[in-house]
């Protein structure tokens, strides 16, 4: 039995829409597709760096053989220059869910999925200014800023979401805790569709993340590369995709081959790793499915 027999089996008739999430490389697309294809429907992007324009080929979107089998929506969209934020995607998803079309959302951005179906606070940008006085500060320092509320809720060893809250304080005086109070209803509740996660253990996974490197390679990966090099800029949101900056190196002759391999695969395995880390942490109520 296949892994797309095995979904349609367990899947609740009167759950219409089908969220699919998962590790890089752990196979969620093509899952998503074979979904698409028997029961009609589009697939919808849920990966924070698909979401960009150039870097198909590096952050694996789907080819245009899979395009042609299903419609997918919410790939590649977005200039690489341009910012994108989960509300930004949950904006564009809402038209979607209002068109009544069946949607099989899939990717490995778990706060896209929670922002979906547990709702988000819509906590207005930080000023860059604020950002750049935060950085400058010892982590002391942010925990003494931050209001008694946010403060009791947080890991004050995390340095990132203890920086983010005092950056929400000091931007709109109201801290992050209240926000969070504050969250609008979800635009879909996880009790209305058929949520799956797919579980792919290291010794499972990492063999096909490297099958997949040569993939890419075999698939115009150096010349996807030499085609985005003139317009690149680490700052661009699109060059936060798993080894950006380290093709750009090799296509200017700055990296061997042999380094940026090691670099993709090893990056692409300590991201599966924080994904399981979210996925076990946030989508307990969600089916899982062992790919190991």
């Amino acid at each position: 039995m296949t892994q797309v027999d095995q979904v349609l089996e367990a899947l609740p008739p009167e759950r219409r829409h089908i969220l699919i999430a998962g590790p890089t490389g752990s196979g969620k697309s093509a899952l998503a597709l074979g979904l698409a294809e028997a029961l009609g429907g589009t697939v919808v992007n849920a990966d924070a760096l698909q979401v960009f324009a150039g870097w198909r080929i590096l952050t694996a979107r789907p080819d245009e053989a899979d395009l042609a089998r299903a419609p997918h929506t919410l790939y590649g969209h977005v200039p690489p220059d341009r910012p994108y934020s989960v509300g930004a995607w949950l904006r564009d998803i809402a038209p979607l869910l209002a068109s009544g079309e069946r949607l099989i959302v899939t990717g490995g951005t778990g706060l896209y999925f929670t922002a979906l179906t547990e709702g988000l606070a819509e906590i207005p940008p930080t000023p860059p200014e604020v950002r750049a006085a935060a950085d400058e500060m010892p982590l002391s320092a942010l925990v003494a800023g931050l209001d008694a509320a946010s403060r009791a809720a947080l890991d004050l060893a995390n340095r990132a979401r203890v920086q983010r809250a005092w950056e929400v304080l000091t931007a709109t005086g109201t801290g992050i805790r209240a926000w969070q109070d504050e969250t609008p209803p979800p635009l879909l509740h996880l009790d209305q569709t058929a949520a799956f996660v797919l579980e792919a253990p290291p010794p499972w996974l990492n063999p096909r993340l490297a099958r997949r490197f040569a993939q890419m390679m075999e698939a115009g990966l150096f010349e996807e590369g030499r085609a985005m090099a003139p317009g690149f800029s680490p700052a661009h949101p699109a060059s936060k995709a798993i080894g950006a900056r380290e093709l750009v190196a090799h296509v200017e002759g700055r990296l061997s081959e042999a380094a940026l391999r090691e670099a993709v695969l090893t990056l692409s395995r300590q991201y599966a790793k924080r994904q399981r880390s979210w996925f076990r942490a946030r989508m307990r109520g969600w089916t899982w499915l062992s790919q190991g």
